[in-house]
């Protein structure tokens, strides 16, 4: 018989803003490299898309992880987790369609996805805090 390490919420808040500094890292990574054999065309899109999740991701999580504020649930963090996924990936969408040249209106359903499931997240985390 062993004893699960259980790590505090607090931790699991830092860990999670790790993780988004990793992707923020990757995401500038991949916009570098394909900036770089996209033949002198650039996208502002594709440039900043680790402003996304270096703003949404760890700073938020950072807070948390350093003050006494009351962890969202699962709830409230998947669907934060997937607003900023969706805003990521809707400019590195977007950022590769301006460097080949051409517009896709189906784009828009990025933004919007990501607009909700950053709203419902927001507003779980808060009628939660209420809650309590």
């Amino acid at each position: 018989m062993y004893i699960l390490g259980i790590e505090a919420p607090h931790e699991q808040m830092g860990r999670t803003g790790f993780v988004y500094l990793f992707v923020s890292l990757f995401c500038a990574l991949f916009g570098a490299v394909y900036e770089r054999f996209s033949h002198g065309v650039f996208s502002y899109y594709m440039i900043y898309a680790f402003a996304v999740p270096l703003a949404g991701g760890v700073l938020p999580f950072f807070v948390l992880a350093g003050s006494e504020w009351r962890v969202p649930g699962r709830l409230a963090r998947n669907l934060y987790h997937s607003g900023i996924a969706a805003f990521t990936v809707g400019c590195l969408f977007r950022g590769a369609l301006e460097i080949y040249g051409t517009t896709n209106r189906l784009s828009a359903v990025y933004w919007v996805a990501g607009g909700i499931f950053l709203l419902s997240g927001v507003l779980c985390y808060g009628l939660g805090q209420r809650k309590q």
